[in-house]
C-alpha cells in the first residue's frame, strides 16, 4: 500500500466520521426533541433545544470534514487547483457555520458578550 492509498483511506474515515457525527447527531436531536415537544409545558423549549443541538451536531460535522479536505489537499493531492477548490470548501464551509451560530444564538459572534451581560438582543440595559 502506498502512501496516498494509506492517506486516501484515512481521508475517508475522517469524512464519514464528520458524516456520522452529523446524522448521529441530528438523530439525536429529535430523539431528545420529541418527548419534549409532546410535552404542552416544555414544548417551546423543546424547539429551541432541538434547533440548538442540531446545530451543533451539523456545526461539529463540519469541523471534522473541514478536516479532511485539508488532509487531503495538503498530502494527496497538492496542486494549485487543489488549494484552490479547499480554499472555496473552507470559506463556504466558514460561512455556513457562521450562519448557523447566528441563526442559534440570535446574535452576532461579536456581540455574544451582551448575552453574557444579560443586555440581551436589542443593547438596551436590563430593567432593574
Amino acid at each position: 500500500m502506498t502512501f496516498e492509498q494509506v492517506i486516501s483511506a484515512v481521508v475517508l474515515v475522517v469524512e464519514a466520521v464528520g458524516a456520522g457525527i452529523m446524522v448521529l447527531g441530528g438523530a439525536a436531536a429529535f430523539i431528545v426533541a420529541v418527548p419534549r415537544a409532546l410535552r404542552p409545558d416544555s414544548r417551546a423549549a423543546a424547539y429551541q433545544g432541538l434547533r440548538r443541538n442540531l446545530g451543533q451536531a451539523i456545526l461539529l460535522g463540519l469541523e471534522v470534514l473541514i478536516v479532511a479536505d485539508i488532509i487531503r489537499t495538503i498530502l494527496v493531492t497538492s496542486t494549485v487547483e487543489s488549494v484552490l477548490i479547499l480554499g472555496a470548501i473552507v470559506l463556504i464551509r466558514i460561512l455556513l457555520s457562521f450562519s448557523l451560530e447566528v441563526e442559534m444564538d440570535g446574535v452576532w459572534p461579536w456581540a455574544r458578550w451582551r448575552l453574557a451581560s444579560g443586555l440581551g438582543r436589542s443593547g438596551a440595559q436590563p430593567p432593574e
